[in-house]
């Protein structure tokens, strides 16, 4: 089976999530890269160096600059022919436009998959992760979405495919790029990619309170900062920083869950991590049945006496 998978970039570096994408694309054949953007040759050269890809289609055109789903989606339907596969990360961009592919091959999309069990054989997530579904697909051409947290990341480097140009038709005429406003997260690592993860939850009171609990113990520990739904619904953070099943999907080696109840919305974007610590005052919290480490106490009083002890 031949795969064409989509690389997201910033016309620059290679996300990490493509590496995840990679791995479950070379369970199924032959891996084809994608590099669509304006002055991509850097993040092609990049992508040819993955180990498990076998070659890199570069589309270099202005109408592909900002990841437009609306001129993304044609250029990758138009290279369908010569594929039996398309997967795309299950990111906010992949979510974008591999809808659009699947409906231009008039194909049913494979949304999420956690992992490949056959050529067309796939499980995936429903209920907000409370039930595992085994899908078949029958149809002609699969496109599917992946799970970053659930394949392990390809070898950036190692690999030597042959770079090719492609051209596709371009620019629609159905959307524009008119902005884009990129959270500062300072010296702080990504969070779908970060090791350590610490999240505050409505407990927290106010966008004040948040930043003076959470953010000294997420610099003690060099980790990314999380919240919950209802913290990111009251105004304490920027939605980016969300946690859950409509928000981002980690699986960090650490995750803190502080002031966080364990809505199911909640624990559908986390419970992969590998060791779950949470600190809330109700016992009877949901959170405590999957936390590993569990600590009944007034967060208010034991997160400053932990990040203390850090020192």
């Amino acid at each position: 089976m031949n795969t064409l998978i989509l690389v997201e970039h910033d016309n620059s570096t290679v996300n990490d999530a493509t590496l995840a994408v990679v791995t479950a694309a070379g369970k199924l054949g032959d891996v084809t890269a994608l590099v669509a953007g304006k002055d991509c040759g850097s993040v092609a050269e990049a992508a040819a160096k993955i180990a498990g890809v076998s070659k890199v289609l570069k589309a270099d055109d202005a109408a592909y600059e900002h990841a437009l789903a609306e001129n993304v989606a044609p250029l990758i339907a138009g290279l369908m022919e010569g594929y039996d596969a398309f997967l795309a990360p299950a990111t906010t961009t992949g979510k974008n436009i591999a809808p659009r592919v699947a409906a231009q091959l008039d194909v049913m999309q494979i949304s999420d998959i956690l992992s490949v069990e056959g050529p067309n054989t796939f499980t995936r997530p429903i209920y907000a992760g409370n039930a595992i579904a085994t899908v078949e697909s029958s149809d002609p051409k699969l496109v599917i979405t992946v799970r970053g947290t659930s394949f392990d990341k390809a070898a950036a480097d190692g690999g030597s495919a042959s770079i090719e140009d492609v051209a596709g038709p371009g620019d629609a005429g159905l959307s524009s790029f008119v902005s884009s406003e990129i959270a500062d997260g300072g010296d702080r690592p990504e969070l779908a990619s970060a090791k350590i993860i610490v999240s505050g939850g409505r407990a927290l009171k106010d966008s004040e309170t948040f930043e003076q609990i959470i953010n000294p113990l997420a610099d003690k520990l060099g980790a990314a900062i999380g919240a919950s739904r209802a913290a990111v619904d009251a105004g304490y953070v920027p939605n980016d920083y969300q946690v859950g099943q409509t928000g981002k999907i980690v699986a960090p080696e650490v995750y803190i869950a502080i002031g966080i109840s364990g809505a199911i919305q909640h624990l559908a974007g986390m419970k992969d991590s590998k060791v779950i610590i949470a600190i809330n005052k109700d016992e009877d919290a949901p959170i405590f049945q999957v936390a590993d480490i569990g600590l009944v106490a007034d967060l208010y009083a034991a997160v400053p006496e932990l990040t203390g002890a850090l020192d």
